[in-house]
């Protein structure tokens, strides 16, 4: 039997010691609020992300400019053949055509040639209506994504706040649940001796375990919850798994004022201002498929060097001209763009319009929030001064003998539900406040 004992000691023993090791390999970080929305502006791969995007919008505005500027290209080309009419024309580009090469044997069935044609092309646009839309178009479309990026930003804020607060309440649920514990466990070992001098009954002695367990129930699911909340927040701030969070603010809500009226949607919002740079950009859209249907000009400026050595930069020529081209017509292809980009451009116009309305139930549900939350503090702080009392004074009465254990365990659980209670309001104030600031845009 000793040596079982010893082994269990042993086992329990590796137990301990193998648990703080794994609680010394993590890093424990104290984080404020402000250095948590820091952080998630460094780190957030959904605001990477939207930095990405304007990137790529910033990329496409570039790519615009080649409605205005020149496409300058270089080439050289080498060519072997003994084709009649191609030995005569190279001949010719390389200056080398004597009289003997009039003759028509000669034309007939020349020897093979190589030519080395080295060149450079310029091309230049003089008026494509659709492409200077297009960069328009582009510019729109950079304007959105910079505003998407804001409002991506005030998203990530929102959500690092709901997590960082979800944090500090689920430790401050555990708080209130350990002091619970700690004074249910007082009273059950009271009720152990009441029960051992035949002062109370077995059911009530039960009553208090049976209570106790319950606690130490909720007890891990708060203690779930604070997992939760520090795994979404280690996502959000994109930390490592190995980093255990500890917030440094609490659920202070003395700063939080509430507006006497309620607040409008602001005009800079910049989500309503992302749609709306849309809308502007799915316009130029459409105004580029009707431009389609106009003729596009353009110059053109080649210089060709010919030799039968390499480079072939002995002989040179030049050709300047412009070009003009118009498509009358192409199976309807222009006109269904047309009505496509059209179509799109009043998606664009009405998503803007319901974003828009959304956003004032949505400040209008927010306020409504912010005012009862501030009204549940009120009630759930008085509630948590008359169970604080009526606890005490049942508490002192359980002691002596003058009050039931079913009256004990019914102010301890009224007690406790009035904390949870109060916590729950303050962050529910808190995040009402930040929603109203998030909708109204401001």
């Amino acid at each position: 039997m000793r040596r079982l004992n010893n082994y269990v000691f042993g086992c329990v023993a590796a137990v301990f010691l193998l648990l703080p090791a794994e609680r010394v390999s993590a890093e424990t970080v104290r984080l404020s609020l402000d250095r948590a929305i820091e952080l998630a502006e460094e780190n957030n791969y959904a605001l990477k992300a939207a930095k990405a995007r304007v990137d790529q919008a910033e990329a496409r505005y570039v790519q615009s400019r080649k409605a205005y500027l020149p496409k300058v290209t270089l080439s050289e080309t080498f060519v072997a053949t003994d084709d009649p009419a191609a030995v005569f024309s190279y001949k010719l580009r390389q200056g080398g055509i004597t009289a003997a090469d009039f003759n028509p044997a000669v034309m007939n069935d020349p020897d093979d040639i190589s030519n080395f044609q080295a060149g450079v092309e310029v091309l230049q646009p003089l008026y494509n209506r659709d492409a200077m839309i297009g960069r328009s178009a582009a510019r729109a479309d950079r304007k959105s994504r910079e505003h998407m990026l804001r409002r991506t930003g005030d998203t990530v804020s929102l959500e690092v706040k709901k997590a960082y607060y979800g944090l500090v309440l689920a430790r401050k649920n555990l708080e209130a649940i350990n002091r619970s514990i700690g004074a249910m466990r007082r009273h059950d070992r009271e009720a152990g001796k009441a029960y051992a001098s035949g002062l109370i009954t077995k059911s009530d002695k039960l009553s208090t375990a049976v209570r106790l367990s319950e606690l130490s129930e909720q007890k891990m699911m708060i203690e779930d919850e604070i997992t939760a909340a520090g795994d979404g927040l280690r996502f959000l701030l994109g930390l490592g798994q190995d980093v255990d969070i500890v917030p440094v603010s609490g659920l202070d809500t003395g700063s939080i004022v509430i507006p006497s009226d309620e607040p409008v949607l602001g005009e800079n919002r910049a989500d309503l201002k992302a749609m709306e740079a849309s809308a502007e950009a799915a316009g130029y859209q459409y105004d580029m498929a009707r431009a389609q249907w106009l003729p596009r000009v353009n110059a053109f400026l080649q210089q060709n060097w010919n030799d039968e050595d390499f480079p072939g930069m002995d002989n040179g020529n030049w050709m300047l001209g412009v070009n003009m081209r118009w498509t009358i017509f192409d199976g309807y292809a222009s006109i269904g763009k047309a009505q496509e980009a059209r179509a799109t451009e009043m998606e664009a116009r009405y998503r803007y319009e319901e974003a828009r309305d959304k956003g004032r139930y949505e400040i209008r549900k927010a306020y409504r929030m912010l005012r009862t939350a501030r009204a549940r503090i009120n009630v759930a702080d008085q509630a948590l001064r008359e169970a604080k009392v009526s606890l005490d004074f049942i508490g002192e009465r359980y002691r002596s003998g003058q009050a039931m254990t079913f009256e004990l365990l019914a102010r301890e659980q009224a007690y406790t539900y009035a904390q949870l209670r109060l916590n729950r309001a303050k962050y529910d104030l808190i995040m009402a406040g930040n929603e109203l600031g998030y909708y109204s845009g401001k």
